[in-house]
């Protein structure tokens, strides 16, 4: 079953067990991270550290490394050891990769170019339970330098690839996660991202700094406006059958599940 997590997901160094309770604190989901996040002197460390951790894994995701690295054996070496329920796969590329994952629900981390390509294969794994997408990894993969334009905006590939990531896992039924935004002062353009991200399907944004978390929970929730609409609507709709006019607006059947989709995120 797909968990019913809020939107707010954090990235948290496996290397630093003195963030892990202060993160799970702040965010919704907390991704505990052995790859990217973690120098390659320090993995061994930080797996120790998650062995003799106390943490609630109902709400946090382990990053393991990719299939590809050396220290990906290791990984789940240490999955035993621990409670975690829920993995991140980077650079997920094949389903076959998933097989020795079969025990755990995964979320499939989509940034290459053959990631992207088969994006919703994928996510019909049935230990899958989401998607999400990087930028940059993803760029470097197919040649490029630079993953966004001067003011910030996201070049076409990229956009490409998060339509792409989110289209294929809405289609199968499974969590879609929006990438993270590295320029942490920038918090306008993370709120400009992340209310397109709710407004466009996404369940979450994952976030590199807690100050971010706040953000991301405000950008994903409705409105005032938002949720009085949907609500006047919905009780328009319980005295009219079929197609029906609300404010100027025809209302039929996918405004209307628009308008319970703000009512749940409400």
């Amino acid at each position: 079953m797909t968990p019913a997590w809020g939107p707010a997901w954090l990235f948290c160094p496996a290397d630093r067990p003195e963030r892990y309770a202060k993160a799970l604190e702040r965010a919704d989901v907390v991704i505990l991270d052995l790859e990217d996040a973690v120098a390659p002197h320090r993995k061994a460390s930080a797996r120790e550290s998650l062995a003799n951790a106390d943490v609630d894994w109902s709400r946090a995701v382990l990053r393991i490394n990719g299939t590809t690295t050396a220290e990906h054996q290791q990984d789940l070496a240490l999955l035993p050891r621990l409670g975690v329920q829920y993995l991140m796969l980077p650079k997920a590329e094949t389903s076959s990769s998933l097989e020795a994952l079969r025990r755990y629900q995964v979320i499939v981390l989509v940034e290459s170019p053959l990631g992207v390509e088969r994006v919703a294969d994928l996510v019909q794994s049935e230990n899958v339970i989401g998607a999400m997408w990087g930028a940059d990894d993803l760029v470097a993969g197919l040649g490029g330098t630079s993953s966004r334009h001067p003011d910030s905006r996201y070049r076409d590939i990229a956009r490409y690839s998060r339509a792409r990531t989110l289209m294929a896992a809405k289609a199968y039924h499974r969590l879609a996660v929006d990438a993270v935004h590295m320029n942490i002062a920038d918090l306008d353009g993370l709120r400009q991202e992340c209310t397109d991200a709710a407004a466009s399907g996404f369940d979450g944004t994952a976030a590199i700094h807690p100050s971010q978390v706040a953000v991301i929970r405000e950008a994903y929730q409705p409105s005032p406006e938002q949720v009085r609409w949907a609500r006047e609507l919905l009780q328009a709709a319980a005295d009219n059958q079929g197609v029906f006019t609300f404010e100027g607006q025809m209302v039929d059947g996918p405004i209307f599940r628009q308008a319970e989709r703000i009512i749940a995120r409400a």
